[in-house]
């Protein structure tokens, strides 16, 4: 299945369309509003082999919340819950449940990016704040994107504390091996009905991003369902969000499902990359993390002639990968292995991707219609497809 790309050219000039600025350095962290941060972050480290970090809650002196901060290699994962009742991030968890409220960008002028995006016609979340303590200072400030979910620009280059000012390092007995989790690859958002436009166009003219893939209906289909897909990305491609919404078919489709259960748009899963899928998702499926049930073998005999050409620099072994259910695509530049989790909390919302690129920039379009197959499973176990 072919991904079809916004622009006739080749990667590097797509790229070139983004407009700079707003230059961004990278993913700075993702934080997650939960109901029991606590458990959470023990959830996170027993789970998927992050590391304790830092933490911020009433031993820090903040008094409506806790937040308890992981690292695995380039990722930073917060997980923040409220501590009274009168806390704002309450009405967050009544409508949406656990999930993803900040991704957070790192950038090299927190007041710029909030101005230059600003006077482009963001919604502002939080205007340039300085936040100091013995270890320097970040500048962070913050605009809405689609749903209730904010970018935060973080500003940190005269800082070298564990994490942010009102943080102290969280020191714990307890820290399990890394699974090989390296950085984020992108993050999905799920947006309503006729709504993938209107959030294209606000990352294209807030944010100078450019459209760098896009899949309609007619891609991405099974035989009850189906939705539409834009990839959006940063001009050094550092950053990528696909946006996904619905579209017509026979039945409930894994967006629709998702608005349902979140209460309206945001992220969708969190895609994270390793430089060994096979490795990481055996430990992972040792530590109970639960995936997406497998395509048929039909589906992994039908691979070589797939890959094509790419298969010859293939160095993983055909019958571990359909023994652990990972998914393997090709485009032009090379390969890549990608599984899916099942949802991580018991609404049928947030979910991780494992991927590991071999050389492609695409996103695993020949593997669409499987995987939603494997969703579709899913959601007729629960009654909502």
């Amino acid at each position: 299945m072919k991904e079809v790309k916004s622009v006739e050219y080749g990667l590097e000039k797509i790229f070139e369309g983004a407009q700079d600025f707003l230059p961004l350095l990278g993913t700075d962290y993702v934080e997650f509003y939960v109901g029991n941060a606590k458990q959470a972050a023990h959830f996170y480290k027993t789970a998927f082999g992050y590391q304790s970090l830092a933490y911020a809650g009433l031993e820090t002196g903040v008094r409506d919340r806790a937040s308890y901060v992981l690292k695995q290699d380039k990722i930073r994962l917060v997980f923040t819950s409220p501590l009274n009742e009168n806390s704002p991030i309450n009405d967050h968890l009544k409508k949406h449940g656990d999930g993803v409220k900040v991704a957070a960008l790192w950038v090299d002028d927190a007041t710029s990016a909030y101005n230059e995006t600003m006077k482009r016609g963001a919604r502002s979340f939080m205007e340039p704040t300085v936040e100091k303590d013995e270890f320097g200072e970040v500048v962070r400030s913050g605009i809405y994107t689609y749903g209730e979910t904010v970018h935060v620009f973080v500003e940190r280059k005269n800082y070298n504390g564990a994490f942010l000012p009102g943080y102290k390092e969280w020191k714990s007995d307890y820290n399990p091996e890394s699974t090989g989790l390296k950085y984020i690859d992108h993050m999905v958002g799920n947006v309503g009905w006729n709504e993938m436009n209107v959030w294209v166009k606000f990352y294209e003219d807030v944010m100078g991003f450019v459209n760098f893939l896009s899949f309609d209906d007619k891609q991405i289909n099974t035989e009850y369902s189906a939705l539409m897909s834009k990839v959006m990305s940063n001009g050094n491609g550092r950053i990528k969000f696909p946006i996904n919404e619905p579209a017509e078919g026979k039945k409930k489709s894994q967006i629709e499902e998702y608005l349902d259960f979140y209460g309206g748009p945001g992220i969708q899963h969190v895609a994270i990359a390793t430089d060994d899928i096979i490795k990481t998702v055996s430990e992972l499926r040792k530590r109970g993390v639960e995936f997406l049930s497998a395509p048929p073998h039909t589906y992994y005999q039908a691979i070589p002639e797939r890959l094509g050409e790419h298969m010859k620099m293939m160095k993983e072994d055909l019958t571990e990968i359909e023994k652990l259910a990972i998914m393997v695509d090709a485009d032009e530049e090379g390969y890549l292995l990608q599984i899916f989790t099942k949802p991580i909390q018991d609404r049928p919302t947030l979910f991780f991707e494992i991927i590991q690129r071999m050389g492609a920039k695409g996103f695993g379009a020949g593997n669409f219609k499987a995987l939603f197959e494997s969703i579709e499973r899913e959601q007729a176990l629960r009654g909502t497809l």
